[in-house]
């Protein structure tokens, strides 16, 4: 019937039922497992594929986008090539100092990519990097 204690008394029994903390955190993994891959954002780049291994990072770099219609946009906001020279241009010293880089689909005019990025190198950039995706196989 239940667990005796000495003089067949009744006693409390002390067991934490985990089920539902289990069945609660069941439903978590499962609601985080399916919403996870909606939260990424961002343009829709095809990007070059290369052998080179990526550099570490600490801070968020710029990043210049040009996407397949040959739209350039600056961090997250949508430029064209002039106002892009005029905003790199304002930037402090400090700024320019630190690199920036160019992500470029593969689709894109090679003129249109050359030309921006001798628009960003003429606004004081010096360390200009490409961004590119691994290939798939090595050689």
């Amino acid at each position: 019937m239940g667990p005796l204690q000495g003089r067949g008394q009744r006693g409390l029994v002390a067991d934490i039922n985990v089920t539902p903390l289990v069945d609660v955190m069941l439903v978590l993994l499962i609601i985080f497992m399916v919403t996870a891959p909606m939260m990424t954002q961002g343009l829709d780049v095809d990007l070059p594929e290369t052998t080179a291994k990526s550099l570490r990072q600490e801070d968020e770099p710029l990043v210049v986008t040009i996407d397949k219609e040959a739209k350039i946009t600056l961090g997250k906001a949508e430029v064209n090539q002039a106002i892009l020279f005029q905003q790199l241009s304002k930037m402090e010293e400090a700024k320019k100092k630190e690199p920036i880089y160019l992500k470029a689909d593969k689709d894109v005019a090679y003129g249109i990519v050359v030309s921006i990025m001798a628009d960003i190198k003429s606004a004081g950039f010096d360390k200009l990097g490409m961004i590119t995706k691994p290939a798939d196989n090595v050689k």
